[in-house]
């Protein structure tokens, strides 16, 4: 059995499905996990959906912003933007079913492939968060997704404020702080006030990416993340941006975990598939 991770689909069924071929994916054998934004901008988001739900229990995902702006714009919420490619998931016969399972879909997911455990997110951690209160946070937010209370707490999901984790924050504040972490976050300062504004590799003024921030509380767990195309495909001993950018004409990436070093640390193997010709 094998276990890979894989970065940003986005609508990217051809390429999805290229990039399983080219690791030989079965899932009566294998696992993969999916870092979030499955759909979106890419030409076939209902294909990739119809595909990971096909996979049953080998197929492990979490949600992302454009998967979220899905369910916002389906419940009413949110307008489309003009690069959505969202239409034949809204106008499908399945919208119901296809949208009751992806909010059935955690917004964090923690494996311990080898007996080392690996946090899986979409975007970012905050450095006041643990492995174990990054879950407990994200758990909150996916009670309320896949209960009936979906459409009022849609309403108050999005802003930037607050900009900072308190654990005295409550309600839809305390809610919205953990989805913007979770599915927007690149840059944050050392108290871990988040920026939004910035997309690209140079750290505004006083933050930097997350994951640099000096002795955030999850620095001994391994994480892996997307979200950042900019940054593109990052491997460090145990932080791996997966996000290389398959829907703007790069790649769509996999990466196997192998087993651990002698210092503990996973090996991995990294495979990819081009997408300069299309996804």
């Amino acid at each position: 059995m094998a276990l890979y991770l894989i970065g940003d689909i986005q609508g990217c069924n051809a390429a999805l499905g290229r990039l399983l071929q080219r690791i030989d994916f079965s899932p009566s054998r294998d696992t993969a996990c999916f870092v979030g934004d499955l759909v979106n901008r890419g030409p076939d988001s209902l294909g990739v959906l119809y595909r990971l739900m096909a996979l049953g229990d080998s197929a492990r995902c979490i949600l992302g912003n454009h998967d979220l702006h899905l369910l916002a714009v389906a419940h009413g919420i949110r307008e489309p933007h003009s690069g959505d490619t969202l239409e034949p998931i809204l106008n499908s016969p399945q919208r119901e079913r296809l949208l009751n399972w992806l909010r059935q879909q955690p917004l964090a997911r923690l494996e311990s492939p080898f007996g080392k455990d690996l946090l899986l997110v979409h975007a970012g951690v905050l450095p006041a968060w643990t492995a174990e209160k990054t879950l407990a946070l994200a758990g909150e937010v996916h009670s309320v997704l896949r209960s009936d209370a979906v459409q009022p707490y849609l309403h108050t999901m999005y802003g930037n404020t607050p900009a900072r984790w308190s654990d005295n924050l409550q309600g839809a504040d305390r809610l919205r702080v953990v989805v913007n972490a979770l599915t927007r976050l690149r840059y944050c300062s050392s108290d871990g006030t988040m920026e939004f504004a910035s997309k690209e590799t140079q750290a505004p003024p006083g933050y930097l990416p997350w994951f640099e921030v000096p002795e955030r509380a999850s620095a001994g767990t391994s994480i892996a993340f997307g979200h950042w195309a900019a940054l593109g495909w990052t491997a460090r001993s145990n932080v791996w941006c997966l996000d290389s950018g398959c829907v703007w004409g790069r790649s769509l990436s996999a990466l196997r975990i192998d087993g651990l070093d002698a210092r503990g640390d996973f090996n991995t193997s990294r495979f990819d598939v081009d997408c300069s010709s299309g996804c």
